[in-house]
C-alpha cells in the first residue's frame, strides 16, 4: 500500500480516499493533490515514487512537469498585464509585435491568440528543436506563418504554438520573457514552487515521467471496426497532414523529450511548466480571492478573462471544447466542480482550476502519463471534492 503524506481538513476525507484509490486502482506511481477553499488549503497530499528507476520517494517538495496545465499560468501573466493597462486583448497582435503583420495576420487580435482562434496551429516549415528552445527563431517563424483558417472564424487547440505566440506578446509588452515575468510577478510574491524555465539548482527535485502506451493502437484498426464517434479522429491521426498531427510537429524532430535538462530549462509557456500541485492550487486560489493578503487580478478582470470566447467542435482535437481568453472552460468530459469553473488540463492527467462560485482551487500532478478516456484519476479527485462540499 502506498504511503500518503500530508493532511486534509475535516470534511475533505473523501479526497484522501480517492487519492489512495488512484494508487491502488488507477495507475498512479507518484502524485500530489492540493485543494484551497476560500484562500486556505484544505487538502495537501502526496505519495508514491518520484523516480521509479531509483525508487526515490515523492516528497512534499517534489516538482512535476505538467504539460499544458502550464497554459493556465501563462494566461494569468497575460491578464495581469491587461489589468495594468499594458496589454489590450482587443488590439491587433501587430500593435505589440509589428513583424507579425504578414501573410494575412495584421488583424489578428491578442484575444484570438489566447482562445485558439488564430489559425496558427502549425508551421509550413518546422523549426529545428535547438532553435525553438532558444525562443527567437520560433517567434520569427510564427510571425512569418500564414494562418491555416480565417482567424476568428473557428477555433482549434494550438497545443505547442500557443506558448510562443502569447509568450512573445508578453515579452514585447513587459520586456521580460514569459517565464521570468511569471517568476517575478506571480511565483515570488505568492511563494509558488512553479517554473516556466527550470533553474539548474531545482533539477534534482523533478520527478521522472513514465509513459503508458495504449493496449491497442487505434490507427491499426480497420475503420469499419471503430465506433462511429472515433472514426473521424482516428482518420486524422492516420493523416500526417491533418491539423491533429501538424499541431504537434512544429519542431524538428517533432518528438520532444520533456525529461531532458535542456527542454526543462527552456521556456515553453504552452507545455513545460514544472511545479507542485500546491503551487497550481495556490495560484488559482489567488485568481478568485485573496491568499495571504494577495490577489492576482481584480473581479472585473477575472470576469473578462473567464468569459467564453470559443466553443463547439475543435479543429485540432475534433471534439467539443470551450475556451475563454486562455483558460479551458467546463465540458462534459471535464466538468471541474461547476459551470463557472475555469482552468487547464495537461497531457497525461494533470489539472489545475478554480471555481469562484464555490471558492475552490484545485491542483493535481502526477508522473505516470496516461491520459485518454480511461484515465479517471483527476476526475475521481474532483468528484471527491464535490462530495466533500456536499456534506
Amino acid at each position: 500500500m502506498t504511503t500518503i503524506g500530508g493532511e486534509v481538513a475535516p470534511g475533505f476525507e473523501p479526497v484522501r480516499e480517492a487519492f489512495a484509490a488512484n494508487f491502488a486502482q488507477h495507475g498512479d506511481l507518484g502524485a500530489a493533490v492540493c485543494v484551497y477553499q476560500y484562500g486556505q488549503p484544505v487538502v495537501d497530499l502526496w505519495g508514491g515514487v518520484a523516480d521509479p528507476e531509483t525508487g526515490r520517494p515523492w516528497t512534499r517538495d517534489t516538482l512535476q512537469l505538467v504539460y499544458s496545465a502550464t497554459k493556465g499560468a501563462t494566461a494569468t501573466a497575460a491578464h495581469m498585464l491587461a489589468q495594468r493597462g499594458a496589454l489590450d486583448l482587443d488590439a491587433p497582435v501587430a500593435k505589440y509585435w509589428p513583424e507579425f503583420a504578414t501573410n494575412g495576420k495584421a488583424d489578428i487580435l491578442v484575444r484570438w491568440l489566447l482562445s485558439h482562434q488564430a489559425g496558427l496551429v502549425a508551421l509550413d516549415q518546422p523549426v529545428p528543436l535547438k532553435e525553438a528552445l532558444a525562443w527567437h527563431p520560433m517567434a520569427a517563424a510564427l510571425a512569418a506563418q500564414r494562418p491555416l483558417w480565417t482567424p476568428g472564424t473557428a477555433h482549434g487547440y494550438h497545443g505547442r504554438t500557443w506558448g510562443w505566440l502569447i509568450g512573445e506578446v508578453i515579452r514585447r509588452v513587459s520586456g521580460h520573457t514569459p517565464g521570468r515575468f511569471f517568476a517575478a510577478e506571480i511565483a515570488a510574491p505568492l511563494g509558488l514552487d512553479f517554473f516556466i524555465g527550470l533553474p539548474a539548482g531545482e533539477r534534482n527535485r523533478v520527478s521522472r515521467m513514465v509513459y503508458q502506451r495504449p493496449d491497442v493502437d487505434l490507427t491499426t484498426v480497420p475503420a469499419e471496426s471503430l465506433p462511429e464517434e472515433l472514426r473521424e479522429l482516428v482518420a486524422a491521426w492516420r493523416d500526417p497532414n491533418s491539423f491533429s498531427n501538424r499541431a504537434y510537429a512544429v519542431t524538428d524532430p517533432a518528438e520532444i523529450d520533456f525529461d531532458s535538462p535542456e527542454v526543462q530549462a527552456a521556456e515553453l509557456p504552452a507545455s513545460n511548466g514544472i511545479g507542485t500541485a500546491r503551487a497550481l492550487a495556490r495560484m488559482y486560489a489567488a485568481l478568485i480571492g485573496e491568499v495571504d493578503g494577495m490577489r492576482l487580478i481584480a473581479p472585473a478582470t477575472l470576469a473578462s478573462a473567464t468569459r467564453e470566447q470559443a466553443g463547439g467542435k475543435d479543429q485540432v482535437m475534433l471534439i467539443p471544447s470551450r475556451f475563454s481568453a486562455g483558460y479551458m472552460l467546463p465540458t462534459e468530459a471535464n466538468p471541474m466542480t461547476g459551470p463557472n469553473a475555469f482552468g487547464h488540463t495537461g497531457r497525461g492527467g494533470s489539472l489545475g482550476f478554480a471555481d469562484p462560485e464555490r471558492g475552490i482551487a484545485f491542483g493535481y500532478v502526477m508522473n505516470n502519463i496516461i491520459g485518454g478516456p480511461d484515465d479517471v484519476r483527476a476526475t475521481s479527485l474532483v468528484d471527491a471534492v464535490r462530495r466533500s462540499l456536499g456534506k
